[in-house]
């Protein structure tokens, strides 16, 4: 480095950096550091490149590590850039870009520094090298200024208060990046760090004032979602006679370093367009995330996750209670409208979860909005896309939307926004169909993915309980809808009919049961001809009176295996066992969502009861079934009703005939006849529990709420953490010391 340009290549030999990694002690006065600082070099275009620069930093930081104990050059480069940083607001004001510039430098070679050493030692070591003075060899003085916080402090004043200009654009990212680095040592253990320097700094002492204004900055840093200015855009204009050399390096930054911004993603991942269009918002947001999630330290709450849960909307200008520490307002429109472009990202889909799960302010606000379209088709689209996504992504999709249909209202509204061409949807063309069905057709599609792929219970679980916080309100549902709510629910009833058999006779192989699975499409329709359908209801119920005294001892043993209670010496059950639990849970789940339906909204939802009439063979099979004949009751009513008034309409009716009888149907039907059910699904579920009456067993109404994990820094901190380490831009880590995560994990 120096005046000279170079290669990243060359770094190790560089006699600037030889000499700040050397054995002679510099003075923060000496003319050196201008020297040093006056760099310029082809920035990273890759990440073999980024490794690169990791490499060469890493032998100069060991030179440094070895003798800044003696020289205490480290600290001599933090007061430089920490006298720098007291003029850059000044330097900015006046358009004084080689400060600016050599400012930025100096941060850059301690990020490099810092992320070198944060990986290669204790914390402990850590903090010393940021206390060493000039000194002699062994002697330190226990009561040397602490640099480290400083620093940091230093960082969050310039994030929060430096104007974002074209010239300070580049300072503005890397200090941010520095930020990150600063508390990269989590990357390094197995463990969730509950005491770090991370506490001691970030969540008291004089960095904590800075709090809501950090927050708050990094917040309207993604919202804002700045682009970087284009090469040369800051560079001063051509100088005769003796200005040549200051212009031909700013024109070397200019040309160089400025490009570090368009990288590709580090890691394991290619860089979304977001983050290529604006780091300065993509860092700002994983930081903030980083931030939010670090775990509460031993004497106080995180007070960054604090501000994110407390922060209000600039047009509400009620007072805050004194009891909210680190409060701020922010504009909810602006923020509303950021996320609904963002989320095609991993981290602006998690900081919609934070900010839904836990400020009340901006969920009472998202569900007030008349355009919920603009941010839930997004997150359908994330979920209609599950095979391109990762699970995490998934997941926190399909949490957003179960959060969202806790709410009446939002359930209600859904209903009422038509949507036109949904392009994305490619199972069937999508002329017209409202918010709500087409919430519906994604979901089961995302339970069905699940079902056959990943089979994770949890993701089917919550799938489940979205539907059911909607029934109830299900309104005009589209013909698509309900006929996919309908042969879904019946692909898994002859799912449950096979398991049984191959239970109870596992050599028997019925042709009839494995024709039916062989036969249905993708989709879940079925294809099946009325002689197999009337052999397949003639053998199910038989086996169902063969099998109905032995039954609950099958469930009750294939609950055991899936929970574990078996012992270690116990044959386990074979998959088919396994599945028989799980399998009779979604069908009763699908039956009680069915029944919510006709229950609240029988009316409104003809489509529906059309569906259940087309199935009506297969559904009859199940009517005195032990396991689902309470909630068959309304179903099997329903069916026997409006098949009645079929018949007496006489054969060879069309579809809009149909409709119409079914339709005057609803209005004879008095609502009385359909009992009120006792709600008997199982909560013990991740993620979900159920509305109790007092009393403990009945369950008016079908309803399901979202709760964390008890630990659920577990999950979220390695997840950050691979978003950072997939995601940051300009920022390299060897994978290989990588011990939160591992490598192929999502």
């Amino acid at each position: 480095m120096g005046s000279n340009s170079s290669r990243i290549g060359d770094l190790p030999k560089n006699e600037y950096l030889k000499k700040l990694s050397g054995t002679e002690s510099v003075s923060e006065n000496d003319p050196f550091w201008n020297q040093l600082l006056s760099f310029s070099f082809p920035a990273p275009t890759s990440s073999t490149e980024l490794k690169l620069l990791e490499e060469a930093t890493i032998s100069v930081c060991r030179s440094l590590v070895e003798n800044n104990p003696r020289t205490g050059n480290l600290g001599a480069l933090i007061k430089v850039f920490l006298s720098r940083t007291k003029e850059l607001k000044l330097s900015a004001e006046c358009q004084n870009h080689i400060f600016i510039w050599q400012t930025h430098n100096a941060l850059f070679i301690i990020c490099c520094l810092l992320k070198v050493f944060i990986c290669e030692m204790s914390e402990e070591e850590l903090q010393l090298h940021f206390t060493y003075e000039e000194k002699s060899p062994g002697s330190y003085s226990s009561d040397s200024e602490d640099l480290l916080e400083e620093l940091l402090c230093c960082l969050m004043q310039l994030i929060t208060d430096i104007p974002l200009l074209d010239i300070t654009y580049e300072i503005s990212v890397e200090a941010v990046s520095t930020m990150m680095v600063f508390l990269s040592c989590q990357l390094f253990h197995k463990e969730v760090l509950r005491q770090s320097i991370s506490h001691k700094y970030l969540m008291r002492g004089r960095c904590l004032p800075y709090t809501s204004k950090l927050v708050k900055t990094l917040l309207y840093n993604f919202i804002r979602q700045e682009k970087p200015p284009p090469p040369g855009a800051h560079v001063l204009p051509q100088q005769s006679d003796g200005g040549g050399l200051l212009y031909g390096l700013a024109s070397g930054v200019a040309t160089g370093l400025w490009t570090v911004f368009t990288l590709g993603g580090v890691g394991s991942k290619v860089a979304t367009a977001s983050e290529l269009s604006s780091p300065l918002a993509n860092q700002s947001l994983l930081l903030l995330l980083v931030l939010a999630n670090l775990t509460d330290a031993a004497d106080a709450p995180n007070p960054y996750r604090q501000a994110i849960m407390s922060f209000k909307n600039t047009q509400d200008s009620s007072p805050f209670p004194s009891s909210i520490p680190h409060a701020f307002q922010i504009n909810f429109n602006s923020l509303y409208m950021a996320l609904c472009e963002q989320q095609t990202s991993d981290q602006a889909t998690l900081l919609l979860y934070t900010l839904l799960h836990q400020n009340s302010n901006i969920r009472t606000y998202m569900l007030a909005r008349t355009d919920m379209e603009n941010l839930v088709l997004p997150i359908l689209e994330i979920l209609y896309h599950v095979e391109e996504r990762n699970s995490h992504h998934v997941y926190m999709a399909l949490i957003i939307l179960l959060i969202l249909t806790e709410d009446d209202g939002f359930n209600r509204s859904i209903h009422e926004v038509m949507l036109k061409n949904i392009t994305w949807y490619s199972e069937r063309v999508l002329t017209e169909i409202s918010l709500g069905s087409l919430l519906i057709l994604v979901v089961i599609r995302t339970i069905q993915y699940n079902m056959t792929r990943t089979r994770d219970k949890y993701l089917h679980t919550n799938c489940l309980a979205a539907l059911a916080n909607m029934s109830a309100q299900f309104r005009s549902l589209h013909q698509y809808a309900a006929q996919r709510i309908v042969s879904y629910t019946c692909r898994h009833l002859r799912r449950y009919v096979y398991v049984l058999d191959k239970l109870y006779f596992p050599h028997s192989h019925c042709s009839t049961l494995q024709h039916c699975f062989s036969t249905l499409s993708d989709n879940g329709e079925e294809l099946l001809s009325l002689t197999c359908s009337h052999i397949l209801r003639s053998y199910a119920s038989s086996l169902f009176s063969l099998l109905s005294k032995k039954h609950n001892k099958v469930l009750e043993q294939a609950t055991q295996s899936l929970r574990g209670s078996l012992s270690s010496n116990d044959v386990p059950l074979p998959d088919y066992a396994q599945d028989l639990n799980v399998i009779e849970e979604v069908i009763r789940m699908m039956l009680e969502i069915i029944n919510s339906c006709l229950t609240n909204s029988l009316h409104h939802n003809p489509n529906l009861v059309y569906a259940l009439l087309y199935k009506r063979d297969l559904f009859e099979q199940f009517r005195t079934h032990p396991s689902f004949q309470d909630i068959m009751q309304n179903i099997d009513l329903v069916i026997t009703f409006f098949s009645s008034r079929l018949l007496q309409a006489g054969a060879e009716l069309s579809v809009e005939r149909v409709l119409e009888i079914i339709k005057q149907g609803v209005v004879a039907l008095p609502k009385d006849r359909l009992k009120e059910l006792l709600h008997t699904i199982p909560q013990e579920k991740l993620h979900v529990y159920r509305d109790l009456d007092p009393g403990g067993k009945k369950f008016p109404e079908l309803k399901f709420k979202y709760v964390e994990e008890e630990q659920p820094e577990e999950f979220f901190i390695p997840y950050v953490w691979s978003l950072v380490y997939n995601s940051a831009v300009g920022l390299y880590w060897n994978p290989q010391d990588i011990q939160l995560f591992t490598m192929d994990s999502d």
